[in-house]
């Protein structure tokens, strides 16, 4: 993957705050909720490299930086294609070889790929290999890559680039099927259930997963034999759970409301809950 020249995280923060929003995978909440999920999971060894290899001004807070991917495309446009990855319409299947490329068909460039890449560079901290990269970098975009292929349409189809190019109505706002599942659905959710306020949700996430899910988290929690990292597995549910759920019903103008919400919230909710908890085994397998 090409290098880039890095200006201080804090200053591409500001400059990215006075330019048009991006599209983001999962929307700031929804990256916050799994950065956050993770963050209280992770080992002792694992938090003190995540403490040291954060920025003084993120105050140790994971959950703070976990959309800086989404707020760097304008700087890094190379990373654009490293949030998504396009399969091959209605088939509902993902396969690494055929599918992790970029628009010019270049392999290894998506969002599985870019796991992988991130994931070797972090495994180097602590040795003097480490000095070729930035791992604050490499921490940051392998946090939010694991959100993003946690959303069912960053693994969708590619004459629609998942769901982007399909207008829908939320309601009675008009949007795209894609949007709807990066951030509408957690917004309403926030709005119905949680006053609003993200804090309440990942709570209720956080109970979830130690409660009703707790048989399930070591399941999520594998990873293949002598595997950091196995992201093939997240893309696959991801063309799974789009299939069945997110284009499922869904044409060009829909309109999607109480019936399309209350049957999809539960699907992101666990898809949120499978990403903080797959974040969190993987940091701590990288750093032990």
């Amino acid at each position: 993957m090409a290098a880039a020249a890095t200006p201080p995280l804090l200053l591409l923060l500001l400059l990215a705050v006075a330019l048009p929003a991006p599209s983001h995978g999962w929307g700031v909440d929804g990256h916050l909720m799994v950065c956050q999920i993770a963050q209280g999971r992770l080992s002792g060894a694992a938090a003190a490299a995540v403490r040291d290899l954060l920025p003084s001004y993120a105050r140790s807070n994971l959950s703070s930086l976990c959309s800086w991917a989404d707020d760097v495309k304008f700087r890094y446009p190379w990373s654009s294609a490293l949030h998504y990855i396009d399969t091959p319409d209605g088939l509902c299947a993902y396969s690494y070889d055929r599918d992790c490329k970029d628009e010019d068909g270049v392999k290894g460039r998506c969002v599985a790929g870019a796991i992988n890449n991130y994931t070797s560079q972090l495994l180097t901290y602590g040795r003097s290999s480490a000095t070729q990269y930035n791992l604050t970098q490499a921490l940051l975009f392998l946090s939010h890559f694991i959100g993003d292929i946690h959303q069912p349409l960053h693994v969708g189809f590619t004459s629609d680039r998942g769901g982007n190019t399909i207008d829908v109505h939320w309601y009675r706002r008009k949007t795209v099927l894609h949007h709807v599942w990066d951030a509408n659905i957690i917004q309403t959710a926030e709005d119905d259930f949680y006053g609003d306020g993200v804090a309440d949700y990942i709570d209720t996430l956080t109970k979830t997963i130690t409660g009703e899910w707790s048989e399930q988290v070591p399941s999520w929690e594998e990873c293949g034999k002598n595997q950091t990292a196995c992201p093939d597995i997240y893309a696959s549910e991801s063309i799974t759970a789009a299939c069945d759920w997110a284009y499922k019903g869904v044409d060009e103008d829909s309109t999607l409301e109480d019936a399309y919400f209350s049957s999809r919230l539960p699907v992101v909710n666990l898809r949120l809950a499978q990403g903080g908890v797959r974040l969190a085994a993987t940091l701590n397998r990288i750093f032990g």
